[in-house]
């Protein structure tokens, strides 16, 4: 198994959603499907303007408005700007789309067979590439750390997140956005047979931040990532994160998931259900960052429930940690979502050291700039695997036995703060101190 890294937070969400403004509104929406007409598609000019509009696809101005949603719930853009307070280079972008620019891959392949190169627009020709979410995101609020583009099936979402937290915990970077984003068209209508009704238009965001990081800008995390897991099948990618049929608080099962017979079922039949795909349509690569997003909610519930019934068991307290962060990040999210408490704590740096022969270990050559003193002190944290019985935690899962693979994630809630001395700071690196 690859762990995810404990010191790892969630330290933002932003959502580009039709009827769903914050996780806890995607939480409901997905544990009651809303009946008659539809709602009206997202409105991408609301959030980011004319100027955001401007030569881009439709997936791209999702993308940008979940991100930019994202960034400000971690504090990281003011509210009435579009620059992150940090050094650009602590801040890397990884997006997910299997569908996002399939029309314009189409459309440009057509102009060029039936006429020639000549008539394309040069300035909507970038929007061919595969990754121009990922580069428009990074362009737009300078973020200058490592930037990918994950195009690779039902798990490309789960794959997103694992990657950004990676970035993360190898050093490379001190904070990733990671987005999810798909969009329908005719030509994504005509290559899935389905339509505009049962699929996606929107964008989920997430920033991924070293808890340390997180808790040197005064910013309350609201998960910690636990660890990943992808194998060929769902039964085998389950018993991996949750040996010994251990039962999750809740799970957020793959895209339109049938029940299996009794006994054949990979979770025990009493853990609650979420298929955020009956919400919001069926989301191919942003699959995984909406149920990231929409077990943020589910957190935020299920630890705001713990508080006011005083908590049970070895991890009463634990819940903190959580909270609406909206009501003590002012500013920081226009809509906070009322199904949450108020009341945040200080958030958690276990720090493991990533395992030998891991992703992490072969991108930990590369430091980033500071931007925090030499000489502030680190304060070292509890372990999170440790402190958090799995029945608090979220099982998340994409892509099921007909797939080419299926991906698990769990996200836990952030435990308490363990009250040691703080540690000093490792010296800067030559290369950090040269930025």
């Amino acid at each position: 198994m690859t762990h995810g890294p404990g010191d790892v937070v969630v330290t933002g969400v932003g959502l580009a959603l039709p009827g769903a403004a914050t996780p806890g509104a995607l939480l409901r929406r997905a544990a009651a499907p809303a009946t008659g007409p539809a709602p009206e598609p997202f409105d991408t000019a609301v959030r980011i303007g004319r100027r955001g509009h401007r030569y881009k696809d439709r997936a791209t101005r999702l993308a940008l408005c979940a991100a930019l949603d994202a960034l400000r719930d971690a504090a990281l853009i003011p509210a009435d700007g579009e620059e992150v307070t940090v050094p650009g280079d602590t801040v890397g972008v990884v997006a997910s789309s299997n569908l996002g620019n399939l029309d314009t891959a189409c459309l440009t392949a057509a102009a060029i067979a039936e006429r020639s190169a000549m008539d394309l627009s040069p300035m909507s020709l970038p929007n061919a590439s595969s990754n121009v979410i990922a580069s428009w995101v990074a362009i737009r609020h300078g973020l200058r750390g490592p930037n990918l583009m994950l195009c690779n099936g039902a798990t490309s979402g789960l794959d997103a997140v694992h990657w950004g937290a990676t970035l993360v915990a190898a050093g490379r970077v001190r904070r990733a956005v990671v987005i999810g984003v798909e969009t329908h068209n005719a030509v994504v209508e005509d290559l899935l047979g389905r339509p505009a009704d049962e699929l996606l238009d929107g964008a989920a965001a997430l920033v991924v931040e070293g808890a340390r990081w997180a808790e040197a800008r005064g910013v309350p995390a609201a998960a910690a990532l636990g660890p990943y897991e992808r194998r060929a099948g769902l039964t085998g990618c389950i018993e991996a994160l949750l040996p010994g049929g251990a039962a999750p608080g809740v799970w957020f099962t793959p895209e339109r998931y049938a029940e299996r017979p009794a006994g054949a079922v990979p979770v025990p039949e009493t853990v609650p259900r979420y298929d955020v795909t009956d919400a919001v349509g069926r989301s191919s690569g942003a699959l995984g960052v909406l149920q990231c997003a929409a077990a943020v909610g589910w957190l935020t519930r299920a630890e705001a429930g713990r508080r006011a019934g005083g908590g049970t068991g070895s991890g009463a307290g634990d819940g903190a940690a959580f909270g609406d962060r909206a009501a003590s990040d002012a500013g920081a999210r226009a809509a906070p979502d009322p199904a949450a408490a108020p009341g945040p704590g200080p958030v958690p740096d276990p720090g493991p050291v990533p395992d030998p022969g891991s992703a992490a270990e072969a991108l930990a050559s590369v430091p980033v700039s500071a931007e925090v003193s030499a000489s502030a002190p680190v304060p070292v944290l509890a372990e999170v695997s440790a402190s958090v019985p799995v029945s608090r935690q979220a099982l998340i899962t994409s892509g099921d036995d007909t797939a080419d693979a299926v991906a698990g994630l769990l996200l836990r809630p952030t435990p308490a703060r363990c009250h040691r001395p703080p540690a000093a700071r490792a010296p800067l690196s030559a290369m950090e101190c040269s930025r």
